[in-house]
Parts: C-alpha cells; sequence; structure tokens
C-alpha cells in the first residue's frame, strides 16, 4: 500500500501541468497533424491527400524563398544577438555608478510592446524623414530605401549582380533583423548576467595572483564556465528566431513578406496561406516542417555543441 501511495501521489500532484500540457500542447499538434493530411478548407476537411501537401512544399518557389530568407534571419541574429548580450552583460557586471539604471535601460524593450516597438522602428526607417537616413547624412553616406529595398546587402555592398542564395538578406529583411537584436538583447543580457554571478569569484582571485590579463580571464575562466549559459541561449535564440512573425507582418506587410517578397519568413507565408488563401491543411503541412526543422536543428545543437559545455 505505502508503494503505491508513493507512486499515486506524485502523480496526482503533476496531474493539473499534465491535463495543460495535453490540452493546450499535445492534442494541437495532434490536431494539426491531421489537417496537414487533408486538403482542408474553410468548409472543414474535403478530402484525404496523405503528404501531398508536404510534397507540394518541395515545389512551392514561395516555401523555398520564405525558408530562405528565414534561414538568413537566423544566420545573423543569433550571433549577433548572443555577442551584444555578453558584451553589455560583461559591461554591466563590473562596478559602475547607476547599474540598477542601465540594466532597467537595456531590459525595457524586453517589455515594451512589439507593436509599438515596429511603428517607432518604421518611423526610424522613413526613407525623408527617419533617423537612419539623418545619421549616414551625417556620415556622408548616401540614404536608403529601408524598408523598400529588395536587394541583398552583399549585392548592394559589391555593386554586383549577385545569385539569390549569395546576395544575403535584403535590406528590408536586414532592417528587422536589427530592430529584433535592439528588442532581444536585453532578455539574453539578464541570462548572461545570471551566469556571470554564479561564477565564484576565488577563480578571478586565483587569476588576479598568477597576473593573468583580462583577455587570459575571459578566455580561460570566464568563458568556460559561461559555456552551460550561452548553451541555453543559443538554443532558445535559435528556436524563438525561427519563429519570427509580428514585426515582419507589422513593418513590411501586408501585401506578403514586403518588397518582392524578400522579408517573406516562414511563419508569415504559412499565416498567409491559411488565413489569406484558406488553405489550412497546406498551411499545417508548412507548420510541420518547420516543426521538423527546428527539432533537428535543436538535436543537433545538443548532440554537437553540448560537448563542448562545462558544467561544473
Amino acid at each position: 500500500m505505502e508503494k503505491r501511495n508513493s507512486f499515486i501521489r506524485p502523480i496526482l500532484y503533476l496531474l493539473p501541468t499534465i491535463i495543460i500540457i495535453a490540452v493546450f500542447r499535445l492534442l494541437p499538434i495532434l490536431y494539426v497533424m491531421r489537417v496537414s493530411l487533408h486538403k482542408w478548407g474553410m468548409g472543414g476537411a474535403e478530402r484525404f491527400v496523405g503528404f501531398g501537401n508536404y510534397l507540394r512544399a518541395f515545389s512551392d518557389s514561395y516555401f523555398w524563398q520564405s525558408l530562405t530568407n528565414t534561414i538568413w534571419y537566423v544566420i545573423f541574429i543569433v550571433p549577433l544577438c548572443i555577442f551584444f548580450s555578453l558584451l553589455i552583460a560583461l559591461l554591466l557586471n563590473s562596478k559602475i555608478r547607476a547599474l540598477g539604471f542601465y540594466r532597467t535601460t537595456f531590459f525595457l524593450p524586453v517589455v515594451t510592446s512589439i507593436v509599438a516597438i515596429s511603428m517607432i522602428w518604421k518611423w526610424v526607417y522613413h526613407p525623408k524623414i527617419g533617423l537612419a537616413n539623418y545619421i549616414l547624412t551625417l556620415l556622408h553616406i548616401p540614404p536608403q530605401s529601408w524598408l523598400s529595398e529588395w536587394r541583398g546587402i552583399f549585392e548592394i555592398m559589391t555593386g554586383r549582380d549577385l545569385p539569390n542564395l549569395l546576395s544575403g538578406p535584403s535590406l528590408a529583411l536586414l532592417s528587422i533583423i536589427i530592430m529584433m537584436i535592439w528588442k532581444s538583447i536585453g532578455y539574453n543580457m539578464v541570462i548572461f548576467l545570471a551566469g556571470l554571478q554564479n561564477i565564484p569569484h576565488h577563480y578571478y582571485e586565483a587569476a588576479q595572483v598568477d597576473g593573468a590579463g583580462r583577455f587570459a580571464v575571459f578566455k580561460n575562466i570566464t568563458w568556460p564556465l559561461l559555456s552551460s549559459t550561452t548553451f541555453y541561449v543559443l538554443i532558445m535564440t535559435t528556436i524563438i528566431s525561427f519563429q519570427v512573425f509580428a514585426p515582419v507582418w507589422l513593418m513590411t506587410g501586408p501585401p506578403a513578406g514586403g518588397p518582392l517578397g524578400t522579408t517573406n519568413v516562414l511563419v508569415y507565408y504559412l499565416y498567409d496561406v491559411a488565413f489569406n488563401y484558406s488553405s489550412y491543411g497546406y498551411a499545417s503541412a508548412l507548420s510541420m516542417i518547420l516543426f521538423l526543422i527546428i527539432l533537428t536543428l535543436t538535436i543537433v545543437q545538443r548532440r554537437v555543441v553540448e560537448r563542448r559545455v562545462y558544467y561544473e
């Protein structure tokens, strides 16, 4: 009887959480999987098509364009967001005046509405009265059509016509990337700060006695002991970056995906397919493909990157 109670009681404590996860997570995923196997319109399921919706994606040029844009977005935002978040965390981890003020200032964009931020940055990128072009003018750089420029940044920099895969993200997509880095670094900064403050101080004292410089201290103490925090930030930033939607919709759409579809990321595209064309089956298949991409990348990151993570 005691063994039975010791098994049942934990289940009863976990039951509310299990029910919430099942109802709001597991069941919607299973339902989307079912919808993705059907031709599903406004009236519901029309007919079973199996993997037809998935095969349709491989021949859909708009899907490949949205996937390419999403990959460029992730490639730029993940390392830059980690770099600037860690840099600011290192600066704020030192003993400086008004430390609380600086921490609050950097964290404010995180808790500010993405709608409000998008509208402000849309004004910043305005081609005539925007702050971005005003700064470029002061630096004697020609003004740019930030949110309406479809050319890739590498193509703009080199002045040559490059293939789509080599031209880089469009200037419009880069504008969104810059804005999202500014909004996201505060959250990661707090995580890095927590990781830095958990490093035992006696390591730094020993390094100071040995006469180690700042770079040597960072390379041999801070970075290894911060690897678990960096690993968490890497995985979460990657997952969140693949799901970007709101700033694209608010700043460059509709019509779909801004100038010539160069900001049409994957989540925006499946939203467009579902709610503008009422092709819910195909949109569900796209969401499952996105789920598989994120799952695969997460597994690869855990298999490859976690080997270099140091857990004290």
